[in-house]
């Protein structure tokens, strides 16, 4: 029997995992493979790297360990959207013996069929990503020729309420709290006003 290892993750710590795990669960027994471990990464985009992302970090160490024989993973874009971390995770796994197989594109790449289409999804994902990227500089682009003032507004700074603050002697964080204003900006007020 196979022993198999799930990796669930969710960009936004208000998505869950629920539906993926039920249904990889589901998909491991029909198959006659044994979940043995789950491994989860919550709120963690996958355009993270391996290092940002602990649980994905884990499934791959614990794969050269030979803890496993399969990871399963909802869809490609689970694993990553780069494609050279995805050849990288898959040559990973291959090189230990362990096999991947990913629901939504019904990968399983113990085939060489399923190889091939690991790859191509890995291309799609990572064009997926080029795209959103051009369209947000496209908006900002026009954002800019429409005349629009992009990031934080400017915080608005009373000199007087933060001079009375100081010479109350508070200290900067309780003063940053008061007055809405970053501890950085309050500290360069402050040396400002002494130098």
């Amino acid at each position: 029997m196979k022993q198999a290892a799930l990796y669930l993750r969710v960009s936004t710590k208000e998505q869950n995992t629920d539906n993926q795990r039920i249904e990889l669960e589901r998909v491991a027994k029909a198959k006659g493979w044994q979940v043995v471990a789950t491994y989860e990464d919550e709120g963690i985009s996958g355009a993270k790297g391996r290092d940002k992302r602990p649980a994905y970090d884990q499934v791959l160490k614990d794969a050269t360990r030979a803890k496993f024989d399969v990871v399963m993973a909802w869809d490609v874009s689970r694993l990553g959207r780069s494609l050279a971390g995805l050849v990288q995770a898959l040559d990973d796994l291959h090189s230990n013996g362990i096999d991947l197989y990913l629901h939504q594109q019904a990968i399983d790449t113990t085939t060489p069929s399923g190889k091939a289409m690991f790859q191509m999804t890995g291309v799609f994902a990572e064009f997926e990503r080029a795209m959103i990227r051009e369209r947000v500089k496209a908006g900002l682009a026009r954002a800019l020729a429409e005349g629009k003032t992009l990031g934080r507004p400017k915080a608005k700074i009373d000199r007087k309420q933060i001079a009375d603050l100081l010479n109350l002697k508070l200290p900067l964080r309780a003063i940053a709290l008061r007055t809405g204003l970053s501890i950085g900006t309050v500290h360069k007020l402050s040396k400002d006003r002494t130098g």
